[in-house]
């Protein structure tokens, strides 16, 4: 499928497929891109999609930053192979992929960009994970964007641990993003 994603550059296009029982498997996510639309990205960046997918995000980063500087991880199996075979087919064969749960496998360190559409599960287990240690492999001014469709804990977990946050409403979304601004937690 063709996938059109929003860059301060302009409109990007892309080819990729999907497979039975991966995260929106027709299309865009609505929440993805909202995400992205309020990412701006720069040159010599360092970017991780967490919980990548299809590798919609991926793909999306390393046609502005270049391959070599975007990884993406999913505990999925599948969706690692899929991410890196669609990653293939538009041209960027040198994107990181790791099969990890949260950060347990991901070795990149010193990140510009955390970006993640994280699952929506009841107990907030994996985005307590995700937030938590994703803090401490953003480099100082790096930051953690997130899409969900729950406003309330994400905003005072993202505020115990980054001291702040800017919230961006999207239809039925909320567009998360935290800059880390000291090596400890915030005291909030």
């Amino acid at each position: 499928m063709k996938i059109s994603t929003p860059s301060h550059a302009g409109i990007q296009e892309f080819e990729i497929e999907s497979a039975q029982g991966l995260f929106s498997p027709g299309k865009a996510d609505e929440g993805t891109l909202a995400m992205l639309s309020e990412v701006e990205l720069e040159e010599g960046q360092k970017l991780l999609d967490l919980g990548c997918g299809s590798g919609i995000v991926a793909i999306w980063a390393a046609k502005q930053l270049g391959d070599d500087f975007v990884s993406m991880s999913d505990i999925d199996p599948v969706a690692i192979e899929v991410a890196t075979k669609n990653a293939k087919r538009n041209g960027l064969g040198n994107i990181k992929a790791f099969c990890s749960d949260g950060f347990a496998n991901v070795t990149i360190t010193e990140l510009d960009w955390i970006l993640s559409n994280p699952p929506y599960h009841a107990d907030f287990s994996v985005a307590k994970n995700f937030i938590e240690k994703g803090f401490n492999r953003l480099k100082i001014g790096g930051k953690i964007v997130m899409v969900t469709k729950r406003e309330t804990w994400y905003k005072k977990k993202l505020i115990a641990i980054f001291g702040g946050v800017k919230i961006v409403r999207a239809g039925e979304y909320f567009v998360f993003t935290a800059q880390k601004r000291s090596e400890r937690y915030s005291k909030h």
